[in-house]
C-alpha cells in the first residue's frame, strides 16, 4: 500500500469547536520499522496505529472494544485511509502486532519527536522557562497473579503543555535511578527545569541535567540523610538561650491559598541560599521548605517537604519556585490519573510482548492531542470527537 498523504484534519460544527490535524503524526508513524515479515501483511503498521489512536480518541480505551470500534466502521475507515479491503483486524491481530511487530524504543522516540516538534520555537528558551516533570508508573494490569512487579514506565512530561516527550520501560533488574538518566539523554534540556521526587535526588543526575544546559528541582527525603538533616536544621526555629538574639537569615517566602468545595489549601514556601556554599551537592544554589496546610470539614492536616534546586534567585524567586514545585503533581494528575481513570490503563491486562508499553504510548498520544487542541476535560473531548468523526464518516458514505 502507498503511504498515506491525505490531510487528516477534523473540525466540528461551530457550536463545538474542536480542530486538530493528525497529518504530522501520520508522517512520523510512516517512519517506523515493521518487524513482521513482508509476506502476508494485510494491514500496514502506520494504519493500525492511526486507527488505534482514533479509537482511543473516541473513548475505546481497552483492546477488545477498540477492535470492535474499528470492525464496526471497517468500510468507512478503509475508504478514508485508502485500504484495499473493507475489513479491520481481529482483536488477536491487534494484540500480536502491538506485542511483537513494533520496535517500542523507536516508537517512543518517534512520538517524542512528534510532540517536541509541536512545542518547537525558533528562539532559544530562557533559563528555567520550561518545566519537565519526571516520574514512574506501574501498569497494574500487567502484574501477574501472586507477584508484585509488572511493567513499570518512567516518563518525561511537560505539565503545562500536557505532552510526554519521552517514555522508557524500567528493566526488572533496574529502578528509576538507573532509567531516568537514560531517559533524559534523549532530550534537549536547554531552558528546562527537571522536577522529580526524592528518588531523583541523585548527585550524578544533578550533574547530568545542569551540564546539559538544564536545571533541577528535587524533593529530598531520608534517602539523602546528610542533606535532609541540613535542610531540617536550617529551617528549624532557633533555640535561643536567654539574652541571645535571633540570628539573621536570608529567608524569603511565598504563599498561595485555594478555596473550593469546602476545602482550603494553603501552600507556603520558604527559600534560602544559606547552604549554597555549605552543602556538598553539585550545582546547588537554593534550598526550600514547602508547607502544605489543608483544612476540610473542620480538620487541618499539615505536610512539610524539603527540596533543592540549581536555579538562582534572579531566575526563580520564592514565588516562581512555588509554582515549579507544584508541577511535580502535574504528572500525577495530568498524566497518570487520566491514564488510569479516563483511559482505564490499570484495568487493561494485555501482557503480550511490548503491547503494554505500546498501549501506554498510545494513551500518551491521545492525551497530548486533546491537550494541544485546548481541551482539559478528556471524557468531554472524547464525546465531541466521537460525534464529529461519526458525522464525517456518514457524510463521506452519503457523498460516495
Amino acid at each position: 500500500m502507498d503511504s498515506i498523504t491525505i490531510p487528516f484534519t477534523i473540525q466540528l460544527p461551530e457550536e463545538l469547536p474542536f480542530v486538530f490535524s493528525l497529518q504530522p503524526l501520520i508522517e512520523r508513524l510512516q517512519t517506523l520499522t515493521d518487524t513482521r515479515k513482508a509476506r502476508g501483511i494485510r494491514y500496514p503498521l502506520d494504519v493500525l496505529l492511526l486507527v488505534a489512536v482514533l479509537a482511543r480518541l473516541a473513548g475505546e480505551s481497552r483492546l477488545e472494544p477498540m477492535a470492535d470500534w474499528a470492525r464496526l466502521r471497517a468500510a468507512d475507515l478503509a475508504a478514508l485511509l485508502g485500504l484495499p479491503r473493507a475489513t479491520m483486524p481481529h482483536q488477536c491481530t491487534w494484540s500480536r502486532v502491538f506485542g511483537h511487530a513494533i520496535d517500542v524504543d523507536q516508537f517512543e522516540t518517534v512520538l517524542g519527536q512528534f510532540f517536541a516538534e509541536q512545542q518547537a520555537s525558533a528562539e532559544v528558551p530562557e533559563r528555567g522557562s520550561i518545566v519537565l516533570a519526571v516520574d514512574g508508573k506501574t501498569l497494574r494490569g500487567t502484574i501477574p497473579t501472586g507477584q508484585s512487579r509488572g511493567v513499570h514506565l518512567v516518563a518525561a512530561y511537560l505539565p503545562n503543555q500536557g505532552v510526554v516527550l519521552a517514555q522508557l520501560a524500567v528493566d526488572r533488574k533496574e529502578n528509576e535511578i538507573v532509567a531516568v538518566p537514560k531517559l533524559l539523554k534523549q532530550l534537549d534540556l536547554t531552558g528546562m527545569v527537571v522536577v522529580g521526587d526524592a528518588m531523583q535526588a541523585q548527585r550524578e543526575l544533578s550533574i547530568q541535567v545542569v551540564e546539559a544546559q538544564g536545571d533541577y528541582l528535587w524533593f529530598v527525603k531520608e534517602n539523602q540523610k546528610t542533606l535532609h538533616a541540613d535542610l531540617e536544621q536550617l529551617f528549624a526555629p532557633p533555640a535561643l538561650a536567654p539574652g541571645w538574639s535571633d540570628p539573621g537569615t536570608d529567608f524569603t517566602t511565598a504563599t498561595t491559598v485555594e478555596k473550593g468545595h469546602g476545602r482550603i489549601e494553603e501552600r507556603t514556601i520558604t527559600v534560602s541560599r544559606m547552604l549554597h556554599d555549605y552543602a556538598n551537592w553539585p550545582y546547588l544554589d537554593q534550598v526550600f521548605r514547602l508547607e502544605r496546610r489543608v483544612t476540610e470539614h473542620g480538620a487541618t492536616t499539615v505536610e512539610v517537604r524539603y527540596g533543592i534546586t540549581s536555579l538562582p534567585p534572579q531566575v526563580a524567586d520564592a514565588k516562581r519556585l512555588l509554582v515549579i514545585a507544584r508541577t511535580e503533581w502535574g504528572i500525577e494528575n495530568g498524566l497518570h490519573h487520566r491514564r488510569d481513570v479516563s483511559l482505564q490503563e490499570d484495568a487493561c491486562q494485555v501482557r503480550r510482548g511490548q503491547a503494554p508499553q505500546v498501549l501506554a504510548a498510545l494513551n500518551n498520544v491521545v492525551l497530548g492531542i486533546v491537550q494541544q487542541a485546548g481541551h482539559h476535560n478528556l471524557p468531554a473531548a472524547q464525546r465531541a470527537f466521537t460525534y464529529a468523526f461519526d458525522r464525517i464518516l456518514a457524510h463521506r458514505s452519503m457523498a460516495s
